[in-house]
């Protein structure tokens, strides 16, 4: 009998973890917030991972949506806002983060969405390089709407970028077929 109960109180308690909130994460050492606000819109956290480029730890990516997304065409799709972290792990200057963007775009898009998206692609040229040096701890944070992206550093607004289809296509470098880092795609979708 005595085994009984506590088999019955093993099985509540595992219902009952199962059934609690998702909690913040930790990711190499980086606590990741479980819900942001964009806007008037929550966002819950998608998936969290490392980027890591030749062995090195380049930065803690967090993506977060107002739906649980599995796939990158629900992340593109979504109708309401999306957001991506980067908690860097490092000094990067703004050369160095513009260069990793604009290489993520090139690996994703055919050379007729390039050309499309040229203008967009130069505004955030330009935005990134505006930021200046970042160091290890500095968060930028980048929400993708239907009416474009905002960048964000360490919380305060730093400029903005119109048109809906550059903010999808901006996606790709984290989820697109040749992803910045494989590990950290499957990561951001929960996987």
């Amino acid at each position: 009998m005595k085994g009984w109960h506590r088999l019955r109180e093993a099985t509540l308690i595992a219902a009952l973890s199962a059934a609690a909130p998702l909690h913040a994460a930790e990711v190499a050492g980086v606590h990741v917030d479980d819900r942001i606000r964009v806007g008037t819109q929550e966002l819950a956290l998608n998936g969290a991972g490392i980027r890591s480029k030749l062995f090195i730890k380049v930065y803690v990516g967090a993506l977060y949506t107002s739906a649980r997304a599995t796939t990158p065409e629900a992340v593109y799709d979504a109708a309401g806002p999306r957001r991506i972290s980067l908690h860097l792990l490092r000094d990067l200057d703004a050369q160095t983060l513009h260069e990793a963007l604009d290489e993520g775009l090139r690996k994703n898009l055919s050379a007729a969405e390039l050309a499309a998206l040229k203008g967009p692609a130069g505004e955030l040229a330009v935005l990134m390089k505006s930021i200046g040096q970042v160091r290890r701890g500095t968060v930028i944070a980048i929400d993708f709407g239907a009416e474009g992206l905002a960048v964000d550093v360490d919380g305060a607004p730093r400029g903005q970028v119109a048109g809906g289809a550059f903010a999808k296509a901006l996606l790709r470098v984290w989820l697109g077929d040749k992803p910045a880092d494989a590990d950290l795609k499957q990561a951001l979708l929960g996987g």
